[in-house]
């Protein structure tokens, strides 16, 4: 009970950390949103008047737009603030060694502050969702059920843990190497073009299609979009989620090999 009150503690000081600069935080939240936005309206505007398609990948364009709102929303979500080094940089300077002794795991304590600071994003998504129905041309009309939202939440949160998971392993290297942060630049680019963020799955041929299917990757942010957007029924669902739980269970048994090796040669080096 004194662990979870102690990881509840670090989860809410993180949040205020997060929001300690709160004009600042709006504004590279709205810029960064309706940057990405912008560059998807006008490149898939462009696309369908090129084309003179009514559809592509059994999108129109109100409905590929819509694809992308939910995937800068809720992928925001999935990937929450990254590790962006914290594992490894107490690998490098030391810092692992003052953790060793805290009366909680080392994992556990790491992925509360990763939930605390991921906690204004939710905030940023209820606000962003509250003003869809202004957008313009059909955008903002989800007709979304209560029951696939609550898939979705929970698609969220599993590909929020799923995405943490991927990433331990590879910050994990920095027991032997000098510098991984190009591995997480790589993880983010994979993760993207393979698991929805940059095109819909949909788009991709039926053979690569039936192999991303079961890939990590999918569950990060093809899943609860599809989800919200009601293109998946509910066993189809349940059986994705059931994958994606499977993924956390191999990646957490990966991650544990590669800790406990780096850990026999872990010095603490820099403290």
């Amino acid at each position: 009970m004194r662990q979870s009150s102690l990881l509840a503690h670090v989860a809410s000081l993180e949040a205020r950390k997060a929001m300690s600069y709160r004009a600042d935080f709006w504004i590279n939240v709205v810029v960064s949103f309706f940057a990405q936005l912008g560059v998807v309206w006008f490149l898939w505007t462009a696309i369908f008047a090129t084309t003179g398609k009514a559809e592509i990948g059994g999108f129109s364009l109100p409905g590929m737009l819509q694809y992308y709102v939910l995937v800068i929303l809720l992928g925001k979500l999935v990937r929450g603030p990254e590790m962006e080094g914290g594992v490894s940089q107490d690998i490098y300077d030391g810092g692992l060694s003052r953790y060793l002794l805290y009366p909680v795991s080392y994992w556990g304590f790491k992925y509360a502050q990763h939930l605390g600071a991921l906690l204004p994003a939710v905030a940023q998504l209820v606000l962003f969702l509250l003003l869809l129905p202004l957008a313009p041309g059909g955008v903002g009309e989800l007709h979304a059920g209560a029951g696939d939202v609550l898939l979705a939440a929970v698609a969220v949160l599993t590909g929020n843990l799923l995405y943490w998971l991927i990433q331990l392993p590879l910050q994990s290297v920095a027991f032997w190497a000098d510098n991984v942060w190009s591995l997480s630049v790589l993880l983010r680019f994979v993760s993207g073009l393979l698991g929805g963020h940059m095109l819909p799955l949909d788009l991709f041929p039926p053979a690569a299609r039936a192999v991303l299917d079961w890939l990590p990757f999918r569950f990060l942010y093809d899943l609860p979009v599809s989800l919200v957007l009601g293109r998946m029924e509910g066993a189809e669902a349940t059986r994705a989620l059931a994958v994606c739980l499977g993924w956390c269970v191999v990646l957490y048994g990966v991650s544990r090999l590669v800790w406990r090796k780096g850990e026999r040669s872990y010095t603490g080096v820099g403290m």
